[in-house]
């Protein structure tokens, strides 16, 4: 048999998602993503990193990232000891 990974949430649990972006963003923005780390790379990027309670609030996240204009590079989910953000980052205290 082989072994499933259950969706994030399924077991009450949020899941742990990195979310990139091209550019950096603003620090005036970094409340509108409350619970998450902003993160800037020297590479010109951003990104957000931490948990995601649901589908429904990693949809309404990337409506957020939509209505900055900021180009989407990536969303990935991660493990919880993964989620300590790229290497050469400067973190945005929350």
């Amino acid at each position: 048999m082989s072994e499933t990974r259950a969706p994030a949430g399924a077991h009450g649990e949020p899941g742990r998602y990195e979310i990139r972006l091209r550019g950096h963003l603003d620090a005036r923005w970094a409340g509108w993503f409350e619970g998450l780390t902003v993160a800037h790379a020297s590479d010109g990027t951003t990104t957000l990193s931490g948990p995601v309670a649901d589908q429904a609030a990693l949809h309404g996240l990337l409506r957020k990232v939509r209505d900055l204009g900021l180009p989407l590079i990536s969303v990935t989910q991660v493990d919880a000891a993964q989620a300590d953000g790229p290497d050469g980052s400067t973190h945005t205290d929350q």
